[in-house]
């Protein structure tokens, strides 16, 4: 992604962000820091072996807590948000 890109999906997300806020549906948000930086703990039976980053595969780059009445609902507000990449991609969606 060209930093034109890069900036204009970032704008495009604010304004996202910004209209969750005025529904009163985002509770927290956050990006996370790239994998490089993290650790994986993989279990395996008693044995526990620490990986470090970076990671392939799939990529959680950051996360909302939104509040709403349904999983419906939050399937209607991820139909809203602009595509945070150039190419396909997806956004999970779990209840807690």
């Amino acid at each position: 992604m060209s930093d034109s890109q890069m900036k204009e999906s970032m704008a495009a997300m604010e304004v996202f962000n910004e209209e969750l806020k005025k529904a009163g549906v985002l509770r927290d948000a956050e990006g996370l820091r790239p994998s490089r930086e993290g650790k994986m703990v993989r279990f395996d039976g008693v044995s526990r072996n620490v990986i470090d980053g970076p990671f392939t595969g799939d990529l959680v780059a950051g996360y909302w807590l939104w509040e709403l009445p349904s999983v419906v609902e939050a399937v209607a507000w991820v139909k809203r948000c602009p595509n945070p990449m150039p190419a396909a991609s997806e956004i999970e969606i779990r209840p807690i």
